[in-house]
């Protein structure tokens, strides 16, 4: 085994379990972008203040773009004696172009490094995330477009309750969605601090320049404290709460989805593509996107109680503890960018049954409260209406028919205020229309819904485009 690149130290080499167990290039390979960003930045910044010549900088940018080349083509081999991401690029550098790349790390720690490589990673996901986002409340409106005319049940406690527009249903996980998409830019602006020029913990006796390596990376300030700088893990755990929101946001989708599709319910059909059958049963089509997305959620729910786990007890400065940060939020972001994506899929393939949603507001009693805002509009006080509403719906009930079925002459019995007009009144499509608050289901408040959805998905986008923008490409 060939002795690591910290072991001056040390009379023997790591026990071979010992090694493989704290290595972590088979998970932080995928930091190597960032990783060689980074390291040109700094490279470049030491040549800038005179610690190491130009000649050094430009063998060591030239040696790092062509290992870049060389992961994204496949033929670099990583090497777990190696560690990390980071001791795996500056040996094959030093190997390649000779003492110059062993001056690359001047100045520098793997604890400001890696920091500096998470931060950079997790900021380009994050832009990633928001642009799934965007693409399912995209779908969402879409779909919400193309069935803005079907009135399903409402529910509370999972009875029905009164009449809505589907596309109002729809558009309150846009809602939901939108929110998700501003978590995420807290989330940015937490990552986009940089933490390079902090050192292992208490900064450098080297006259660098940090703010020249911010400008180089596109941060938008910088760490001021440098023992802050290589243990702050807020971004993390920040980025793996909203990514659980998120996740519980998809799983009441999911769920409803899983109930809609139901025969019990048969609100809506699922595209064959996004199902699958049974092994047993030829009749079987199971929503298995929606049953995953909503088991997937406890896992990223998981990586979240994992990370405040292992920060909660922490000293200052670095720990090795903090290696744990990365394979949960790595499987986090695979986890959540999956989910958005293959949901949008499913959202733009479903079917809506309008039928069987019809029949279902006109055979239940979810105009009961409609009855009741009757009877207050011409007059009577409303806990009387709802009495008089209660005992339609037991006298309905009693002779096996809807609220619909009674004549005028039964509506009578229970109160004179009742006139000929009360069919109409309390219709499913009325009892949409009436509910023109603003937020409602109505059709003239979901058609403003609809149009705020779109401005507000303008304005995300031109959001994800600027931090877009800013995230670094190694050329």
């Amino acid at each position: 085994m060939s002795k690591a690149m910290w072991g001056g130290r040390f009379s023997k080499s790591t026990d071979e379990m010992i090694n493989e167990f704290q290595a972590s290039i088979n998970f932080d390979k995928r930091m190597y972008h960032e990783d060689i960003a980074g390291s040109i930045a700094h490279a470049t910044m030491l040549a800038k203040c005179g610690i190491i010549t130009d000649e050094d900088r430009d063998k060591i940018v030239a040696g790092l773009k062509d290992i870049l080349q060389k992961i994204e083509k496949g033929n670099f081999e990583f090497s777990v004696d190696l560690e990390d991401i980071h001791m795996n690029i500056e040996k094959r550098l030093t190997d390649a172009i000779g003492e110059a790349g062993g001056r690359l790390h001047t100045a520098r720690s793997r604890n400001d490094q890696v920091a500096l490589d998470t931060h950079m990673y997790v900021r380009r996901e994050i832009v990633a995330v928001q642009k799934e986002i965007e693409n399912l409340q995209r779908a969402l409106v879409e779909t919400a477009e193309k069935y803005s005319d079907v009135i399903m049940p409402g529910y509370t406690h999972l009875q029905r309750a009164q009449p809505i527009l589907f596309s109002h249903h729809l558009l309150a996980y846009f809602g939901m969605l939108s929110r998700d998409f501003a978590r995420f830019e807290g989330v940015y602006k937490r990552a986009d601090i940089m933490p390079l020029g902090a050192g292992a913990l208490a900064g450098t006796t080297f006259p660098i320049d940090r703010e020249f390596v911010q400008k180089q990376l596109n941060f938008d300030s910088i760490y001021t404290n440098s023992l802050d700088a290589v243990s702050d893990r807020d971004y993390i755990m920040e980025f793996l709460a909203a990514a659980s929101i998120l996740m519980v946001h998809l799983s009441r989708l999911s769920e409803e989805t899983i109930l809609w599709c139901s025969r019990e319910f048969h609100f809506v059909e699922l595209d064959d593509a996004h199902c699958t059958g049974s092994s047993m049963m030829p009749q079987k089509k199971n929503p298995d996107v929606s049953e995953l997305v909503r088991g997937k959620t406890g896992r990223v729910i998981g990586h979240l109680m994992a990370m405040l786990t292992t920060v909660k007890g922490l000293p200052l400065a670095y720990n090795k503890d903090l290696q744990e940060d990365k394979e949960g939020i790595f499987d986090a972001i695979d986890t959540v960018k999956f989910s958005l994506a293959v949901y949008a899929q499913l959202i733009r393939g479903m079917k809506v049954r309008k039928d069987v949603m019809k029949k279902a507001v006109t055979e239940d009693f979810s105009n009961a409260t409609d009855l009741a805002d009757y009877l207050v509009k011409k007059g009577m006080p409303f806990r009387k209406a709802h009495a008089v509403s209660g005992q339609a719906v037991h006298d309905c009930i009693e002779k096996g028919i809807y609220l619909e079925d009674m004549s005028l002459e039964d509506f009578q019995k229970l109160s004179p205020l009742f006139g000929a007009d009360i069919k109409e009144a309390i219709s499913p499509e009325t009892c949409v229309k009436n509910r023109n608050s603003l937020g409602g289901t109505s059709y003239k408040q979901v058609e403003l819904q609809l149009h705020a959805a779109k401005d507000l998905l303008a304005a995300e986008e031109k959001v994800s485009d600027k931090a877009a923008d800013k995230q670094i490409q190694v050329k």
